[in-house]
């Protein structure tokens, strides 16, 4: 019995512990998202996808670089990376995949 009350007080204690530090929980749920889309990126079969899966990493980090106060690099993060490069990569993809689709049915 002594077994169990150590096991629950031990979730009780880290319960408390989360509900005092929610930023760690946001944190790790974010750094989780993160990872996951990386993953995705490398993975994914559809070029599109992965695309927006990197935009996905992108934003992830420039959330982060809030969590780290540096706000000025989380707003430029997200504005030149997810806005303009990841937005570039798709255009590019959307508009070479129709002639390389093209070259596959010459064949």
């Amino acid at each position: 019995m002594a077994i169990l009350e150590d096991i629950w007080d031990g979730i009780c204690n880290f319960a408390d512990y989360v509900w005092c530090n929610g930023d760690l929980l946001a944190f790790v749920i974010l750094a989780a998202i993160g990872i996951t889309a990386a993953v995705y990126v490398v993975t994914d079969r559809i070029p599109v996808h992965s695309a927006f899966y990197l935009a996905l990493v992108f934003f992830t980090v420039g959330v982060a670089y809030f969590f780290l106060e540096a706000e000025f690099i989380g707003v430029i993060q997200v504005l030149v990376y997810v806005g303009a490069i990841t937005i570039l990569f798709a255009f590019s993809i959307m508009l070479t995949r129709k002639y390389i689709l093209e070259d596959d049915s010459d064949e």
